[in-house]
């Protein structure tokens, strides 16, 4: 049997941006910085919300998010247990 899975194509523009061209828009936005950051203090200063949780974000980093995988209060397992056949009460 032939693997097909080499017809399945993609997204041919999917991924990181080469170095070159982030490098690029690295030089082209220095020259905002400052300004960039006057109105972000300017922000939070205000308590604009968005502000300050950016603020935190970058400074300390996003903390964890954890998913409850549950469906209607039912354990995924216990309906992948039932599909399969499985009594979950076993």
């Amino acid at each position: 049997m032939e693997d097909k899975r080499k017809n399945n194509g993609g997204n041919k523009n999917a991924g990181r941006k080469g170095k070159a061209e982030e490098q690029n828009l690295i030089e082209k936005l220095t020259p905002l910085e400052a300004s960039a950051f006057a109105q972000l203090s300017l922000a939070i200063d205000s308590g604009k919300d968005w502000a300050i949780k950016m603020f935190f974000e970058y400074y300390f980093g996003k903390p964890k998010q954890q998913m409850d995988v549950t469906t209607m209060g039912e354990k995924l397992t216990n309906i992948i247990n039932l599909g399969a056949g499985i009594d979950p009460e076993k």
